[in-house]
């Protein structure tokens, strides 16, 4: 039987794991002794999860050698900024198995995004990795509700193999060869769904959260062309798909933080109320750092990290983006 070893135990790193068991053995593992101690006694993830139930072909592990003993893929679920250690912890276990990475935005100071960081690390090792990405809330996955997202990965056979494993009754996988658009639309989405919650927030109704999505989407094409990704992807689930969500569905946390910012309250209050990642608040500020190098124009990723860094007020922030000059759409 495949076995798959899952690192993460957040909310969606459970979800996957628990969705996978129900084809293959899977390994969850998690750094915090006292997590892995109150999912073994509960069989469940009460801290993100609720009380949805473990099956039998679910372990827990808070020993990483342990959870990828006999392992045939990794699938990491660790937020960003912890991905280059845990890397650099499977190089010092010795282990060369392929990794799949679910986790969505730019490694903080140094604005990389995941596949960057997995070059770095693996080099021209011949190492096969990729990403899993799109509009994939854990609560619906868990509960068993239809979800499709896309495997992009370095090499096309093993995007489709890997596809293949994970892909399930509910959980459809498709896959593709273009990691970075993947990668830059599970990262910069984020930064557009915390620009929405601030339109939301502020009683600027439909037409304008419509608007915010559609120029996002203009934003994160043009973001991640000037990098290699291939215009299509944004067209899909990776793209297009993951941003609707995000911008409108009830479970996103970076759709939160704007709705909370809209009201006048402070990042940190809004953050430690929280009590889960929102991947937005970072990646806004390593996305602005990586289009100025690049020469990307964009507006919406800049006035969201003005509103998160820089002290500027979420009023403020959406009237300087309507106050900018007329132009035509394309640009």
């Amino acid at each position: 039987m495949t076995k798959i070893a899952v690192l993460g135990a957040g909310a969606w790193g459970t979800a996957l794991a628990m969705n996978i068991s129900q084809r293959h053995q899977v390994s969850l593992w998690a750094r915090n002794a006292g997590h892995v101690s109150g999912m073994r006694k509960a069989r469940a993830n009460p801290m993100y999860l609720g009380d949805f139930k473990f099956n039998d072909q679910l372990q827990i592990e808070d020993d990483l050698q342990t959870a990828l003993d006999n392992a045939d893929l990794i699938l990491s679920v660790v937020p960003t900024a912890g991905f280059r250690g845990i890397l650099k912890d499977i190089k010092q276990l010795g282990c060369k198995l392929p990794i799949i990475w679910a986790h969505k935005g730019l490694e903080p100071l140094t604005a990389k995004l995941p596949y960057e960081v997995a070059l770095d690390e693996f080099g021209a090792s011949g190492q096969k990795w990729g990403a899993l990405s799109g509009p994939s809330f854990a609560a619906e996955l868990v509960r068993g509700l239809p979800t499709a997202v896309t495997l992009a990965a370095n090499d096309e056979a093993f995007a489709n193999e890997a596809a293949l494993l994970i892909h399930g009754a509910n959980l459809r996988v498709y896959h593709t060869s273009d990691v970075i658009g993947v990668s830059v639309g599970g990262a910069v989405k984020n930064v557009m769904a915390i620009a929405a919650g601030i339109s939301d927030g502020m009683g600027f109704g439909n037409n304008a959260r419509a608007a915010m999505i559609t120029r996002g989407l203009a934003e994160m094409t043009r973001f991640g062309v000037a990098l290699g990704a291939k215009t299509e992807t944004f067209m899909g689930l990776a793209g297009v798909g993951d941003l609707i969500l995000t911008c409108t569905g009830q479970y996103s946390r970076n759709r939160e933080v704007g709705l909370q910012l809209a009201s006048g309250k402070s990042l940190s209050d809004i953050l430690q109320g929280l009590g889960h990642v929102a991947e937005g608040v970072n990646t806004a500020r390593e996305v602005m750092r990586r289009a100025e190098i690049i020469g990307v124009d964009m507006p919406i990723t800049y006035e969201v990290n003005q509103a998160l860094s820089h002290g500027k007020s979420a009023k403020d922030a959406v009237m300087d983006l309507l106050g900018r000059d007329q132009k035509p759409e394309g640009v």
